[in-house]
């Protein structure tokens, strides 16, 4: 199968990324702090900037925006992904051996400020979508609190609901 990819340089774009299996591999704060660590490797020599991120059991969904004339996010997830396969000890990814992710990701790149916005609030409720928590602020792995924290959104937002109808890709 051909895969077509979004290349745009500088560009913004919105991921998914799932467990291989599906397995709820993501919800230890040792296998989250491995996956931020990942990040920050990688970060350290291929820069990026994480607009907005939400780390639930087998996936997780992100926004990243690119160095202007950088289009290269594939290289940076193989990298992401490839990091913290090799670092996540047998304790909280015992069940996938060292399968942890499949193989590829869904990407969308954002088209404008409206395409960022839905985006960024489909990600902070995704963990309410999902019956995980009543309210985004209750789920810990989210950039939900740093928006909050930054006064993007009052602490009971997403309290009420959300139509996330025709956004991400689970």
């Amino acid at each position: 199968m051909r895969y077509r990819r979004a290349f745009v340089p500088g560009g913004s774009f919105f991921f998914t990324l799932v467990t291989a299996g599906r397995k709820p591999i993501l919800q230890s704060e040792q296998t989250i702090a491995t996956l931020r660590e990942a990040f920050r490797r990688v970060r350290s020599k291929r820069p990026f900037t994480i607009d907005a991120i939400v780390i639930l059991p087998d996936p997780l969904h992100c926004i990243w925006t690119l160095p202007p004339g950088d289009s290269d996010f594939s290289t940076r997830w193989r990298l992401v992904k490839t990091w913290f396969a090799k670092h996540c000890d047998d304790s909280p990814c015992p069940e996938t051996g060292r399968e942890v992710w499949q193989h590829r990701f869904w990407e969308h790149s954002l088209r404008d400020d409206t395409d960022v916005i839905r985006h960024v609030e489909y990600i902070h409720y995704n963990p309410v979508k999902h019956g995980y928590v009543t309210t985004p602020c209750h789920w810990p792995y989210s950039s939900f609190h740093r928006f909050v924290r930054d006064g993007l959104y009052p602490a009971d937002w997403g309290a009420s609901g959300m139509d996330s109808e025709g956004i991400g890709r689970e």
